[in-house]
């Protein structure tokens, strides 16, 4: 998923709770999945500093800008008030076939390999679907294979190939979905 041009953030999904700031809350066994609120960015940014090293690690600034575009997602998997993970996708929709694209999922260590990175996927995807996007992709280093993994029991396949895309020598698989579009109560 890294590097890549900054898109757009937006919170358009529909809420399954609402906590007491009227922020989106889903419950997947004891993690909680919501979406980002401005007090998450020291925790967030944090995970970013554990899961990346310079030179793909967000910075501080392009994080921020990630996280505050009005087009974009960022949820965050929390388990007793520490964050565990998060992810954030952006759409665009003024293209031939809307499109989302997933500019990170990270997870703490000691948290992967327990369906939380497999959880976000399904949120963020929510999201660029409601937002009204038709296919979701992104880039992962041809070397990560349990993200990999991720993608391909999660529906993605394989889309090409990028060289060079994580530096000399780095190359970067492709991947993309398509999103289904779930009828409006109106259309039903």
């Amino acid at each position: 998923m890294r590097p890549g041009k900054p898109r757009r953030r937006g919170d358009t999904e529909s809420p399954d709770h609402l906590n007491a700031r009227g922020a989106s809350v889903r419950y997947s066994g004891p993690v909680l999945y919501r979406l980002y609120q401005p007090d998450d960015f020291a925790a967030l940014y944090a995970l970013e500093e554990l899961c990346f090293h310079p030179p793909h690690r967000f910075s501080r600034a392009t994080m921020r800008r990630l996280i505050a575009q009005p087009q974009a997602a960022t949820w965050i998997a929390e388990d007793h008030a520490q964050i565990r993970g998060f992810a954030i996708v952006e759409w665009t929709l003024d293209t031939a076939e809307p499109s989302a694209y997933i500019q990170t999922i990270e997870v703490l260590a000691q948290a992967r390999g327990q369906g939380v990175g497999e959880e976000l996927m399904r949120h963020i995807e929510r999201s660029a679907c409601a937002a009204g996007a038709a296919v979701i992709w992104l880039h992962v280093d041809a070397r990560n294979d349990p993200a990999i993994r991720l993608y391909q029991r999660s529906g993605y396949q394989a889309h090409g190939r990028r060289a060079d895309y994580y530096g000399q020598g780095t190359e970067a698989l492709i991947f993309a979905k398509a999103l289904q579009q779930e009828p409006s109560p109106t259309s039903i």
